[in-house]
């Protein structure tokens, strides 16, 4: 009584190069990012509170 096993109707290699090729261009983008992060977090001047 359980379900019909049902054959995959994808091709996994396919898929796989499609997911890791989508993946490197997220890497990308994600050290893209980053950089703007640090370049606008290095604008930012912050005043030192003096202890006196």
């Amino acid at each position: 009584m359980g379900l019909a096993e049902e054959e995959d109707d994808f091709d996994f290699e396919e898929r796989f190069t499609k997911l890791k090729a989508e993946f490197l261009e997220q890497l990308k983008e994600e050290e893209r990012l980053n950089k703007l992060i640090l370049e606008n977090l290095e604008k930012i001047k912050i005043k030192k509170k003096s202890d006196d």
